[in-house]
Order: C-alpha cells, then sequence, then structure tokens
C-alpha cells in the first residue's frame, strides 16, 4: 500500500490503521490472546504500519497485547498509545488526569508493556480540564527531547485547544470519530487542521459497524459490548439512521464493492492527510477494509455520498451524557 503521511513532522504510515481497542474490551468477550497476536501480525503482512492502542483499553491489556504482537517487527511499524485517564489501586479507570507528573508516569508504563524504547504517536486521550494544556504539550514536548516520544498527538479535542497546544509542541495528529455517519469535524476542525499542517485519525470510521450493513433493527448488543449503552444505537434511532446504509450500499452495489468499503473510500478521498483506523477482530474483514485504499470513487459518486449523507439527520448522541461531557469542543 502506499504511504500517506500524518502531520508536518511527516509521519508516514499506512493509508489505514488498525485500531486495537476491540481486542481488550467494548465489543464483547475478549479473543484469545495468541488469536489476536497472530492477527496483529498477519496485518503487518498485509502491509498495515499504523496500531491504535491506549493504557485505558483493558485497562493496560491492550498494549501488553500491541507489544507483544509487534516486538518482532517493531522497527517496520508506527505504535500510538494514549495518556489521560487516572486509575485507583486495583486499576479501575476514575476519571482524566494530565498531570505532569501522571503523564510521565503513564508513558513509562506504556514504554515497559508495549516492550520499545520510543512511542511514535503518543495522544492525549481526553482533554484534562484541570491542567492547562500548555502544561500538557510542555511534558510531552520534554519527554520528545529526552526520546521517549517521537510525535504529539490529541484526542477529541477542540480547535482552541489544538492552537493553544501547536503553539508549545506541534501536534502531529488529531484522533477524533468521522464518517458518513458524523461529519461535525468537517465544520471546523479539518480547516484547522489543513491550517497547522495536522494529520487526521479517524476512528470509528465505519460507524461502530453500522456502515458495514452488517447491524439490522434485529441485532442484540451482547454483555460487554460498548454498543448497548450508546443512544446512536437504540432501536428507534437505528430504524431512521438505516436510511444512511441504504444509500450507501446503492453505490456498493454499483462499484462491485461493500458498503464498509466504500464508507472507507469515501473518508480517503476527502483529505491525503486523513489514516482511518478501523477495528476489527476478523481476518475477512481486515481484508475487506484494506480494498478500500484501492476502491477508486469518482467525483459522481462523492458527490452521491455527499449528498446522501447531508440529506439524513442522524438520531442519537455519540455517548452517554457522562461520556459526552469528555469531549472538548
Amino acid at each position: 500500500m502506499n504511504k500517506r503521511t500524518l502531520g508536518s513532522p511527516g509521519l508516514k504510515v499506512s493509508p489505514l490503521g488498525l485500531g486495537c481497542m476491540g481486542m481488550s474490551q467494548s465489543f464483547g468477550p475478549r479473543p484469545p490472546r495468541e488469536e489476536m497476536i497472530e492477527f496483529i501480525r498477519a496485518a503487518v503482512d498485509r502491509g498495515v504500519t499504523l496500531f491504535d492502542t491506549a493504557e485505558v483499553y483493558g485497562p493496560f491489556h491492550n498494549e501488553e497485547l500491541v507489544g507483544e504482537a509487534l516486538e518482532p517487527v517493531r522497527a517496520d511499524v508506527v505504535v500510538a498509545t494514549k495518556f489521560g485517564f487516572a486509575f485507583d489501586e486495583s486499576g479501575k479507570q476514575t476519571g482524566v488526569s494530565s498531570r505532569p507528573d501522571d503523564i510521565r508516569a503513564a508513558v513509562d508504563g506504556s514504554l515497559r508493556r508495549l516492550r520499545t524504547e520510543a512511542i511514535d504517536l503518543l495522544y492525549q486521550h481526553r482533554v484534562d480540564p484541570n491542567v492547562p494544556i500548555e502544561d500538557v504539550a510542555g511534558t510531552v514536548k520534554e519527554l520528545i527531547d529526552a526520546g521517549k516520544v517521537h510525535h504529539f498527538g490529541m484526542s477529541e479535542a477542540g480547535v482552541a485547544t489544538i492552537r493553544r497546544a501547536h503553539a508549545v509542541q506541534p501536534v502531529t495528529a488529531l484522533q477524533s470519530e468521522y464518517s458518513l455517519f458524523w461529519r461535525e469535524p468537517e465544520d471546523e476542525i479539518l480547516p484547522t487542521l489543513d491550517e497547522l499542517g495536522i494529520g487526521f485519525v479517524p476512528f470509528s470510521p465505519l460507524g461502530r459497524g453500522f456502515l458495514t450493513g452488517q447491524v439490522t433493527a434485529s441485532t442484540e448488543f451482547g454483555d460487554g459490548d460498548i454498543r448497548a449503552s450508546l443512544p446512536r444505537f437504540e432501536r428507534e434511532a437505528l430504524e431512521a439512521n438505516f436510511a444512511l446504509v441504504d444509500l450507501v450500499t446503492q453505490v456498493a452495489k454499483r462499484k462491485n464493492a461493500t458498503t464498509g468499503q466504500v464508507a472507507l473510500a469515501w473518508l480517503l478521498a476527502q483529505k491525503p492527510w486523513i489514516v482511518p483506523i478501523p477495528g476489527t477482530r476478523r481476518l475477512e474483514r481486515l481484508d475487506e477494509n484494506l480494498g478500500s485504499a484501492s476502491l477508486d470513487l469518482t467525483s459522481e459518486d462523492l458527490a452521491e455520498l455527499d449528498q446522501a449523507s447531508a440529506g439524513i439527520q442522524i438520531q442519537g448522541d455519540r455517548y452517554p451524557e457522562a461520556m459526552q461531557k469528555m469531549i472538548d469542543r
């Protein structure tokens, strides 16, 4: 696969990365560890070079998994992880924290679990309203100077916060949700990133499976599946939102592609510095996702998808109220 470049610092990665969170949490029972190690290595064999994890995934389990899987090929891949949550003595997540000492401790723990000497891309997972973003960026700058981190990233940060952080330590990439299912970043985020030379890494680029066409009105989300608690996936909202999937499916049939491939190809066509990180635990789904990088959507296809998406009012919030409050806008 051809490479894409994140940010002015020039972090080169595959056009699609792999979101690894679901291998440890949020989408039902945790799969066997050895199966996921083999799966991650299969992704490397297929040309994926960007792998996304975080200390809070598990917590901690996901970094350990990714670290073990990628250790034999560490020099050939880009590992992104995140700090920004606080934990009690039992490891339970208790809120956000980006105090400088907590950032340093988080990075040392991540380095150990990831079995690496440096983190390629370190994100602040959520903005901490109690810590000036200049202090956060300054701490990450110190870690970069010390050789423990290579690039600074932010997640779910708003425009004003991004600008303040970028003035202290250049931001290589922003991670936030973006898809045909959620286009809010187009209003202010994307123009700001373009201006500042910051790459964009959309998570949930398939709307947590919604844009694959695999979710139906009768889908039951099992124990441990985060979608069971999300307003967008409540029955009434689902039924209203299917209109978007139907329209994307029409384009997919015409292109001899899957609905998910069209959704990802649309995203890749928006900017050359956008690198989605769809998450999956199945090899056939990974192969399908990677096929989107070679799917050619014409200007007419893109205009049709834009019009279809803009004409449908998506129902339901992204998160429950408590999680919504953690988003900086």
